[in-house]
């Protein structure tokens, strides 16, 4: 049995964990009425984030390809890499959802 390589993992969780700190601070100098630090708006940080879910898609598919043609046997690597893939996929889908939901919910309210 193979093991299975988390650093990938960590990675993103400690990418996570220095988000949720800078919006932790961002919102406490607002609290404080303090003007909070240059920080990117919601735009750059949906195309960041789209961009982070392409980089994961086509890792997973190169490897993908690579296996198929048996430039490697890691099917661990290769299975971990379309499991990331499809849940950023599925993330991507529920937050377009949720996006498009809050659209209609403000066009429908009365004026």
């Amino acid at each position: 049995m193979q093991k299975i390589d988390t650093t990938g993992l960590m990675a993103m969780r400690q990418d996570i964990i220095a988000q949720n700190n800078a919006l932790q601070k961002a919102s406490a100098a607002m609290g404080s009425g303090q003007a909070a630090a240059v920080q990117p708006g919601f735009g750059a940080a949906m195309t960041a984030a789209f961009n982070q879910i392409n980089d994961v898609q086509h890792t997973a598919g190169d490897l993908t390809q690579d296996y198929t043609m048996g430039k490697t046997n890691d099917i661990a690597g290769v299975m971990m890499a379309r499991q990331k893939s499809s849940l950023g996929f599925e993330l991507t889908l529920q937050v377009r959802n949720k996006l498009l939901k809050a659209y209609q919910d403000i066009m429908s309210m009365p004026v």
